[in-house]
This record gives C-alpha cells, structure tokens and sequence, in this order.
C-alpha cells in the first residue's frame, strides 16, 4: 500500500490574502520549502509541520491529511 501526505496549505494561506513569502517567514523557512510543500513534492518536518498550523491558528489534522492508497 501507498501512503502520502496531502494538504491545505495554499487553501488557508490564500484565504487569509497571504503569499508564500510571507507563509515562510512566519514559520522560518524558505519561498522554495513552501512551494515544494504546497505542491505536495515535499512532506515537512513534524515541527515545521506544527508551525504551519499555528501561523493559521488551526489544528495540525486542518492542513495536513494522511492518505493510504490500496
């Protein structure tokens, strides 16, 4: 079984009229590491994971999803 981690991110961030910048400099990475991440090319690091969710005020399961695939 394949399993992958999806997420919300562009969803939240562009709700709230926030670019990938500005996403980045809140949590303390890079533009690139945002992109890659919203783009589902890269799963973040658990910690970074958690900052994501606090910058939004949100639960950690509101923007990332774990998925099986049979």
């Amino acid at each position: 079984m394949k399993s992958y981690v999806r997420n919300r991110i562009r969803d939240l961030r562009t709700s709230r009229n926030m670019t990938q910048q500005q996403l980045a400099d809140l949590v303390e990475v890079t533009r690139q590491t945002i992109i890659a991440i919203e783009s589902d090319k890269y799963s973040p690091s658990l910690e970074v994971a958690f900052r994501i969710s606090r910058v939004f005020g949100v639960k950690l399961e509101e923007v990332f999803q774990y998925n099986r695939v049979k």
